[in-house]
Parts: C-alpha cells; structure tokens; sequence
C-alpha cells in the first residue's frame, strides 16, 4: 500500500501530510471529549443527580467540539490540497526536465502521446494518494490505537476485541491489491496505447478521408475501445467487491462492539456512561480504516500510472555534454558519415565541407537522404558514425542547448499555434520587441499583408488555417529570422507555396546568407542554382560536389535532374512538346 518511490518524492508534502493526520487526530479528540460529557450527563439524569455545572460542561464540550471539528475539517482540507499540489509541481518539473535532458531523440524511446497522459491525467491520479491515502493511511492507524487507549479504562476486554477486528479491513485491502495492480497495470497499458491511436488517427484525419479508410479506423478503434471498456469494467467490479467486503467488516465490528457495550452492561461491569461511550465510539474503530479502503483503488489506480512514470524518468539518459556552438566560428564538417535506420543503411560515407556565411544547398530526389543529415545535425537522429563538427567541435559532445540556441531548423511544415501572430513570434524570441517583429515581418514578405488585418493581434486559427499555405511559411520564416541563431536549416521550405510566394521566401533566404551560414535541403534544383555549393546525394551516396555550372558541365545525376526538371517545367507552361 505504501510505495517508496513515492514516499521518497514527497519533498515538502511531508509537513502538509503531518498536518492533515494532526487535524483529524485532533478532531477525533475532541469527539471522545464530547461523548464522554454527553454520557456522563445522561448517567447523572437517569440517576436524577445532574446539577447545573453538568449541563454547562456538556454543551460547551458539544459546541467547542463541533468548533473544532469545522476548524479541522478546513485545516484538513487545505493540507490535502498543499500536498497534492506540492507533489503534482514536483513530479512535472521531473517529467520535463528528463524530457528536456533526453532531448529532441526522446521519441525513440516514448511516444508523445503517454508523455501527455502521465503529465496530466497520470499525475492528477496522483492527487488522491498524496492528499487523501497517505494522510489517511496514518491516521487509520493512529485512531484505533488512541480509542483503544481511552476505552481501556472503560472496558479492557471491549477495547482489546474492538481492535482486534481492526487489522481485518486492511487485510481485505492487502487481499485484494495483488489483484488489483496486475488489472490496473493492465488497465493504465491499454489506456495508453488507446491515447496514441487516438491521437495518431486524429492527426491524420485529413489523410483518412481523402483515402476513404475513415471508417475502416473507425471501426479499429471501436475494438480498441471495447477492449478498454471490458478492463474498465472489470476494474469497477473488483472496486464494489472489495467495498462490500471492507462495509460487512467495517458495520460488522461496530455491531459487535455495541453487543459486547450492552452484555457488559447487563452484566454489571460497566456503567452507563461506559456503555454509551462504547456504542458511540466502536464505529470510530471502524471508520478511518473503511475510508482508507475508499481511497484505497484510486491510490492504486495512481501508482500504476506512477510505475510508468517511473518507467519514463528511469530511462537511460546521454552524457551531460560541454561543448558548445562558437558563433563566430560555425563551419560545418561532414567526414565519412553512415546512419542507418534498424539494419537499413541509408547515408553512405557521406562527405561534406559546409563554410560560415553562405548558402549551402543539398540536393537529390525523395529518399536519398537529404533530411537525414538535417536531423542528424539537429541532434535528433543519433548513433551515426564518422565525424560532424561544427566550428571543429564534434557534434556528439555538444550539448543539447548548444544545438537548440546555434541552429534554427525550418521544414515546410513548421508547427504554428493558436494565438495571435505576435505570439507565435515571441516564441522565437520572448525579449523581441514589436519593432524587431514587424522588421522580421517585413523580411519574410508578410508585413503588408498583416497591416491589413489586425497587426501582430491578428487571430489565427490551429496550426495557422486562417492564412494561406505561403503566408504560413513566411510567417514561420519571420519566427525563424528572430531566433537569430548563427545556422539557419532550410528543409524543402518552399514546397507546397505557390510560385510567388517561393520567390519571395527564396530572395530572404538569399539575404540570410549574406551573415549566417544556411543549409538549404530542396528536391528542386532551381531553388539550389544560386548556392555557393551543392552537394548532390543519391541514394544515400555522394553524387557530386560543387556550383551550378559546375554540377552541369560533369553531367552527372545533378545535371540528369536539372534537365528533367526543366524539361517538365517547360512542358507546364506550354513550351515544350
């Protein structure tokens, strides 16, 4: 019932939890006070012997009593919601900054769709240990022990039966929670990989429909779900059970304790008032433990989402790397480069010499490999081999926020949130000011249009529906502009933006590389025909080095793929046969 690892990440929760156990041992107290003042005048009455000073101690322990329990009452609640509150910040933080120490790679090892369902609903499960099982788990101890002491010195044989019959709830409790952790593990199992189908179908949504298999996935993922619902269900059924269970133990001990109170007052061994205070008090004996069998399946229901969570923050973790991105050095070097997907091999000894300040395109047809070497200079392909250094540093001994702050990686489907423009902006810089946006804005060609709707507040919808393919990419250019890293990452940027927008997002880029070293990856050699240098890949190999006409005049695959290219493009627009 109590799991270390847990226990061991409580932190300051501690004192909120010692606090909570406090209130309620202090409520308890104060309930025996009011009981024993309400039996002892009762006693008095029937023996017609109460006097004034007997009805005055009664009420006033009756009203400071309920005083107290109200106070205890808050003070109880305002601890369980410190300690859970307290353990949800921590546990977070843990989840983000293992994730931020994995790095851009954590994919490799956990999907994004359990990292969300841990860091939300996983850890709010988390919520009724901390704030309720815990507190309650001592204090269901401490009650029974503190009422056994009080009723000794009524009833030794009562009080000695009484907790006797105590340790049965939490052997029920321990009964059931070998079986209650294989099925939760089970349930938390299948509500994950429920989560990331879900999220994957419902990022593919569009794709689904235009091939019409909507509803085969449809009809998967109700299999998916009926398998949930059967765990779900069996889960719920195993809860009542043991509910029923702990309630015959829990009602059955305080019936005992009240047949035990009434024989020994027949019998004269005990008085009326020890009788009254026994009946009251039994189900105290009781209660604490059946309120923590209540709390009992939705604690366990969080340490089997705390187990994969644990899982997650286990998981092995690079060397703390040092080195770091030289801004006034960041030439890149490729030598004798190999990475492979599984056993497929797909960069073969790839060689690349990539200088500071300049435009440095990579060309070749889809597969070959070209973002491939983006993502290994981005950090989030590892386990290649040969080397990669960037201002002579290898790549694997720089560290993760080296790479994050010295290259600016955009694709042309680069993620845009909802919000207003200047918010996805100040993602790319927090200190930019509206000034700096707007001239970023005017670099990628976007401020004329913006002037005309509502400025950097204009809305956009999810992933920026509101604009225009173009107009997305060159908002997502601008956010790249204010990054202001010394390595700009063009990866097939411009295709899918009509024509006059890849112009314009072109002549920025040409700009860019005026003062920062840029790496354009493109399957469109017309976008290459400018660079500094090319470098053509083909099927995963080197297939020639060196200018525009350089490239043409060998006549090799660049030069096969340029003539192609223009040959189709002529034939678009009408002048070839």
């Amino acid at each position: 019932m109590i799991k270390k690892r847990l226990i061991k990440e409580m932190g300051d929760s501690k004192r909120y939890i010692f606090g909570n156990v406090a209130a309620q041992w202090v409520a308890l107290t104060s309930n025996i006070v009011m009981i024993f003042g309400i039996a002892n005048l009762l006693e008095k009455m029937i023996t017609r012997s109460a006097d004034t000073a007997d009805y005055i101690f009664a009420v006033v322990a009756a009203v400071c009593s309920l005083v107290i329990r109200f106070v205890c009452s808050h003070l109880q609640e305002r601890c369980s919601y410190l300690s859970s509150r307290s353990v949800k910040k921590k546990l977070r933080e843990l989840i983000f900054r293992k994730l931020l120490r994995l790095g851009t790679s954590y994919r490799e090892s956990v999907p994004t769709s359990e990292i969300v369902q841990l860091s939300v609903e996983g850890v709010d499960q988390l919520e009724t240990y901390y704030g309720q099982f815990l507190p309650q788990f001592f204090y269901a101890f401490l009650a029974p022990l503190t009422l056994f002491g009080v009723l000794c010195f009524v009833s030794v044989q009562s009080a000695v039966v009484l907790l006797i019959c105590v340790p049965l709830i939490p052997g029920a409790i321990m009964g059931v929670q070998k079986i209650a952790k294989k099925l939760l593990g089970k349930y938390w199992g299948q509500y994950a990989e429920l989560g990331d189908t879900f999220l994957e179908n419902l990022q593919g949504l569009t794709t689904l429909k235009i091939y019409r298999a909507d509803e085969y996935t449809a009809q998967k993922m109700r299999r998916e779900s009926e398998h949930f619902r059967r765990i779900t269900m069996k889960v719920l059924t195993m809860q009542l059970n043991s509910v029923t269970i702990m309630d015959l133990i829990a009602y059955g001990g305080a019936a005992l304790g009240v047949v035990l109170a009434a024989s020994a007052f027949g019998s004269g061994d005990i008085g009326f008032m020890g009788c009254f205070a026994i009946i009251m008090l039994s189900a105290d004996f009781f209660i604490p433990m059946r309120k923590l069998g209540s709390f009992f399946h939705v604690a366990m229901n969080g340490m089997a989402a705390s187990d994969r969570l644990f899982r997650v923050l286990d998981l092995p973790e690079p060397e703390r790397k040092t080195g770091l991105i030289d801004r006034e050095s960041c030439c890149i070097k490729i030598s004798g480069l190999r990475f492979s997907y599984g056993e497929r091999e797909v960069l073969h000894r790839i060689d690349m010499d990539i200088p500071m300040n300049g435009l440095t395109a990579i060309c070749g047809e889809s597969g070959c490999g070209k973002s491939t070497v983006a993502a290994i200079l981005m950090g989030r392909n590892k386990g290649y081999s040969g080397s990669v250094t960037i201002g002579g540093t290898e790549l694997s001994e720089i560290s993760e926020e080296s790479l994050m702050t010295g290259i600016t990686y955009i694709s042309h489907n680069s993620y845009l949130f909802k919000g207003t423009v200047r918010e996805n902006l100040q993602i790319g810089n927090f200190e930019a000011g509206d000034s700096d946006m707007w001239a970023a804005l005017e670099q990628a060609k976007l401020a004329e249009y913006l002037r005309s709707e509502q400025g950097l507040d204009t809305l956009l919808t999810e992933n920026a529906g509101s604009l225009s393919g173009g107009q997305r990419q060159r908002l997502a250019l601008a956010r790249a502009l204010l990054h202001d890293t010394p390595i700009y990452i063009f990866d097939e940027a411009t295709s899918s933006v009509d024509a006059d927008s890849e112009a314009e997002i072109m002549q920025t880029i040409y700009e860019l590389a005026k003062t920062k070293t840029v790496i354009m990856i493109s399957h469109r050699l017309a976008n290459c025909a400018n660079a500094d240098r090319i470098y053509t890949l083909e099927n995963g190999s080197s297939a020639g080095f060196g200018t525009h006409s350089e490239l043409l005049s060998e006549g090799g695959a660049y030069a096969k793929m340029w003539h192609t290219q223009q040959a189709l493009e002529n034939v678009g627009r009408g002048e070839a046969v």
